[in-house]
């Protein structure tokens, strides 16, 4: 039987109703997300950080040795399982001498420095002097030993203007670190860093190379050797008790979510290794840490097998949360 065009069957007028709502659950969703980014910007990003980082490629530990492949594979787990969770957007490398290890997550991934730049402005200086055949004046000691050991920021600013940005980048492109972006109108700290060029930076700092001699890389390794406790949390967690750690760490709340970044090498008589952790969407410092420490933890027993007497997970120090530089807000720059 024939209907009129226009007339509509109970079936028809059903659907229309589930389409009308369905629409209204869309727009009200819609608002509501909408909503929450607008009030709670902080967590809104790192939320968006968290779903970056799982769309990403896993991490990696590779063994220049078949009889090492095995323990590879474990880092790899150990590794995953220790990020497992973490909002912090994390960008990751280590290498090992002894057992020919190397791993990375993100090695490419950019972060702003924070404080682990004065250890490529120290580099700068020292390959700046060395090619002028020229020794430290008694003022560049103290300033480099202030910016290094207490990460002062006005020794910092100093030695970054004395430096200057064509030797800065000059340095850089002398160690191969071809994706750092040093910070513009004296912000140093927005230097942009990958874990990639970060383990060059160690590398160049620890292995015999043309761009650092013996003296000016004993000198870099001595000063880090000194940090103050204070500022030694970080990739030294689970590191053996026997080894000798040099690290700079990093800690910023830019824009709001805090950046934790923290590089170190390990070594001792007959040995070698390196490890840099980069993250940030850290909702506190103290998180930040957390996380960093959560992966060191794992890298230093596996590079370390059977060694029990090992370094202990920093502690939270009453100055932790006071950023370690104060950069106003730089639209341009989010």
């Amino acid at each position: 039987m024939s209907r009129k065009h226009g007339t509509h069957t109970p079936l028809a007028h059903a659907l229309v109703v589930l389409g009308l709502a369905l629409c209204l659950v869309t727009v009200t969703a819609t608002a509501t997300l909408a909503e929450t980014a607008r009030v709670q910007p902080a967590r809104a990003q790192a939320l968006a950080g968290t779903a970056h980082q799982t769309g990403a490629p896993p991490l990696s530990c590779v063994a220049a040795s078949p009889s090492r492949r095995a323990l590879a594979a474990r880092m790899t787990r150990d590794i995953s399982a220790a990020l497992h969770g973490r909002l912090s957007v994390v960008g990751l490398t280590a290498a090992d001498s002894r057992t020919g290890i190397a791993c990375k997550w993100h090695p490419w991934w950019p972060f702003y420095s924070a404080s682990v730049v004065k250890v490529i402005i120290l580099g700068a200086l020292l390959h700046k002097l060395m090619v002028q055949h020229r020794s430290l004046t008694p003022e560049q000691v103290t300033l480099t030993k202030q910016m290094i050991t207490v990460s002062s920021n006005s020794a910092a600013t100093t030695l970054w203007n004395e430096v200057g940005m064509q030797s800065l980048q000059r340095f850089l492109d002398l160690a191969k670190m071809s994706h750092t972006k040093l910070g513009q109108d004296g912000y140093w700290g927005l230097t942009q860093v990958v874990a990639h060029d970060e383990l060059l930076l160690l590398r160049v700092l620890t292995v015999k190379n043309a761009v650092l001699d013996k003296p000016s890389r004993h000198y870099a390794l001595k000063l880090m050797a000194e940090v103050i406790r204070s500022q030694r949390w970080g990739v030294p967690a689970g590191a053996p008790e026997s080894v000798t750690v040099h690290i700079k760490n990093g800690w910023l709340p830019y824009p709001e979510l805090w950046i934790i970044n923290s590089i170190g090498a390990f070594t001792s008589h007959d040995r070698t290794y390196r490890i840099v952790v980069l993250t940030r969407n850290n909702p506190t410092m103290l998180y930040g840490v957390d996380t960093v420490q959560a992966v060191a933890q794992v890298i230093n027993h596996d590079f370390n097998l059977g060694v029990t007497a090992v370094i202990p997970p920093s502690a939270p120090y009453p100055s932790w949360g006071t950023p370690d530089e104060l950069i106003p807000a730089l639209p341009d720059r989010h």
